[in-house]
């Protein structure tokens, strides 16, 4: 039977408040606090119905959280504490508008605020709960510095978040004094046994600079065969590498082996152009091309209030992905036959380039799947993305994870570090980090001096 009235508690046990961003942000939130109570002010309620409504992925998150509240309430009230619905859990309560007696925040800060009203709900709590500690858990991180201004304990939510994104994988490493021999035959053979050779352990892909002395060898070692072999500088449909990291990006992107790639630098480095040329190397392997990066609208305001029709709604936002593949066809502007092709691919729709809400619900199939800004996504929506695969689709993720636009997400906490961290052992997964600008010297000169 469940418990109602105050929760039961034992020394060592907490109670989380949850604010609107957390949900937003991970709708099975109330689930990750193991054996602690979790509450949520009635305001949050409010605010999540707000966002019930549309295709945005926190539109599903809002729809999938009060789902989750409903079945977890069945006939019980939820203003009393219930238990969750799991083992070893704790219980749930909704908070409704309750005014603490000691320290009031709309008094402080003021009236009609619904941050302030979060703040009252969680300080009534920790009123009634004297032998337990009360936590503001918020994403916001204003609202948690006016937490601890009224000596209220707050702190992010930590589910999905990096802890050292600073040693992030960046998926190569260089060796230097590495013997000349293997060197000399690696260049020869192309591909080598690499149980025999004295390489650091690895548990997943990885890409190697081996030196010694003048001599240098780019290598991908490949975990499921245990082999290493060499890796090409040549170009792709007109595009060259100019650097090494830019062909490691282009192995990655060309082995049909490998179906998750993930591409990681700072703007200028070549990520989207890299990812697209490969795309359109390999056209005739795959169904569709389809490129895509997640709307961050100025202000927070939705498309639907910039004016004119869908396509001329979204069309700023897609202008960075069309300026690509401009760029590639200027390099055929002696070709009119190649010309006329990707024109052709584009106007076929070989060739699509759309928001990333317009693939929700769909299975892609034999698809060349383009991520780009994935910075801007949540773990959530990294892991929806790829389980949308369906057979001999690759997906491929370009970013840069310390250029983020959307609220409550940084370097640590966003869908491509997410990526990086837990899938880089897996046989199926290649990742490099772009280190060099090449767009320009000016633009070089804002990412290293501004």
């Amino acid at each position: 039977m469940a418990k109602t009235g105050k929760s039961v508690s034992s020394p060592s046990k907490k109670i989380f408040v949850l604010d609107t961003s957390v949900i937003l942000y991970d709708h099975d939130a109330v689930n990750n606090f193991k054996e602690h109570d979790v509450a949520i002010p009635i305001q949050v309620l409010e605010e999540l119905d707000n966002f019930k409504s549309g295709n945005d992925t926190r539109n599903f998150e809002a729809r999938s959280f009060i789902r989750l509240i409903d079945q977890t309430s069945n006939q019980k009230l939820i203003s009393d504490w219930t238990a969750l619905n799991r083992s070893n859990a704790g219980m749930f309560k909704v908070v409704l508008n309750e005014k603490p007696t000691k320290v009031d925040a709309e008094e402080v800060y003021g009236k009609g605020k619904t941050d302030h009203k979060i703040l009252n709900a969680a300080l009534s709590l920790k009123e009634e709960n004297t032998d337990k500690k009360v936590v503001l858990v918020s994403k916001d991180i204003c609202l948690r510095l006016k937490a601890k201004a009224l000596d209220l304990y707050a702190e992010d939510y930590e589910t999905g978040k990096i802890k050292n994104v600073d040693e992030l994988y960046a998926g190569k490493t260089e060796i230097a004094n590495f013997p000349e021999a293997v060197i000399d035959q690696l260049k020869h053979e192309k591909k080598l046994d690499a149980s025999e050779l004295e390489l650091p352990p690895k548990s997943g892909n990885h890409f190697y600079v081996l030196k010694n002395k003048r001599k240098t060898a780019n290598a991908f070692f490949n975990y499921s065969h245990k082999t290493l072999s060499t890796v090409s500088t040549d170009a792709i449909f007109k595009i060259k590498p100019k650097n090494i990291e830019q062909a490691f990006a282009i192995h990655a992107l060309l082995d049909p082996h490998i179906k998750l790639v993930s591409i990681q630098g700072n703007a200028g480095t070549g990520k989207t152009l890299l990812a697209l040329a490969s795309a359109l190397e390999q056209r005739k392997n795959f169904r569709q091309i389809y490129v895509t990066r997640p709307i961050v609208s100025l202000s927070n305001k939705d498309i639907g209030f910039l004016p004119g029709d869908a396509k001329s709604k979204i069309d700023p936002f897609m202008a960075p992905i069309w300026d690509n593949l401009r760029f590639i066809k200027e390099q055929f502007n002696d070709d009119e036959k190649m010309l006329a092709k990707i024109d052709e691919l584009i106007s076929s729709e070989k060739i699509a380039i759309a928001p990333l809400a317009f693939i929700r619900g769909r299975t892609l199939t034999k698809i060349f799947f383009i991520i780009d800004e994935a910075q801007n996504l949540t773990p959530h929506e990294v892991k929806t993305i790829i389980s949308r695969a369906g057979e001999h689709t690759k997906i491929v993720f370009t970013g840069d994870i310390y250029q983020i636009d959307t609220p409550y997400l940084d370097s640590e906490s966003n869908g491509l570090s997410y990526l990086i961290e837990n899938a880089k052992n897996h046989p199926l997964y290649a990742h490099i980090t772009l280190q060099k600008g090449e767009r320009s010297e000016l633009a070089n000169l804002a990412n290293e001096l501004l």
